[in-house]
């Protein structure tokens, strides 16, 4: 029996078990602990998984012939498959508040909502290992300078310390994709406080990157009509230029002047 990929759902299943096994020793968390594997298909990484005893594996699933799959082919998996949109989950009731790890070959066309639905949950999910794009896999894992650095990459590094680990080439999938994929860690940085209004944070992340063509005296002055009392310095530079620290720094600036 195989699962029919559907392009819907952004399946391409993963078929070189080397590849799966380095994926599932990304993992670095020792001792005994909860893993969850968003879409798992035919289980290529769930079986390594479920072969390390550290790991208590459950898997969530929206593909109803893939879950069919899995109950037929991986027994042991039997109580521990969740049938639904990860998305839409609520993983502080899963989990009853308990931290636990985070794996996957995430779908191309969600990877960026499962990276949000991440930083929601930042104290429940102190390391992730999964596949992306290879072009937002680069994209959050650069720093300031780069003309890709942008929106995620700065809200995960504020938490995170994103790692880049390796290059998966098209012709391991099924069916193969267009694009090139890459392997990241997310490991928690241990910061539990960022040291400004996070909520305004936020907002002059977005703000700054959504028109991040323009210095950003332009797109924070609707923060503050004194903005020009900031320092000339940053005024002049684009959102793509600042470091966390110096957009944590603009925040609690900018917070003065409102």
């Amino acid at each position: 029996m195989q699962v029919r990929a559907k392009k819907g759902l952004g399946q391409h299943f993963l078929r070189d078990h080397q590849i799966a096994s380095d994926i599932v020793d990304a993992l670095v968390m020792g001792d005994r602990h909860k893993v969850l594997e968003v879409g798992p298909g035919m289980g290529v990484l769930t079986r390594f998984l479920l072969q390390k005893s550290e790991f208590e594996t459950t898997v969530v699933e929206i593909d109803r012939e893939s879950v069919s799959y899995l109950k037929t082919y991986i027994p042991e998996l039997n109580g521990r498959i969740i049938e639904g949109d990860f998305l839409h989950m609520d993983l502080r009731k899963l989990y009853s508040e308990e931290p636990f790890s985070l794996i996957g070959n995430f779908p191309y066309n969600i990877s960026s909502q499962i990276l949000f639905k991440v930083l929601d949950n930042r104290d429940l999910i102190p390391e992730v290992v999964g596949m992306l794009q290879k072009e937002v896999a680069e994209r959050i894992c650069t720093g300031p300078g780069s003309k890709t650095y942008g929106i995620l990459s700065v809200l995960l590094q504020a938490w995170y310390k994103v790692e880049y680990l390796f290059t998966v080439n098209e012709d391991v999938f099924d069916p193969p994709p267009k694009v090139k994929s890459a392997v990241v860690r997310l490991t928690a940085n241990g910061r539990t406080n960022l040291g400004c209004n996070e909520k305004l944070f936020n907002a002059i992340i977005k703000q700054s990157f959504n028109q991040r063509r323009k210095m950003l005296r332009n797109s924070i002055k609707s923060f503050t009509p004194r903005y020009d009392e900031l320092d000339i310095k940053v005024l002049t530079n684009r959102p793509e230029q600042l470091s966390v620290e110096e957009f944590i720094k603009l925040t609690n600036d900018i917070e003065k002047l409102m």
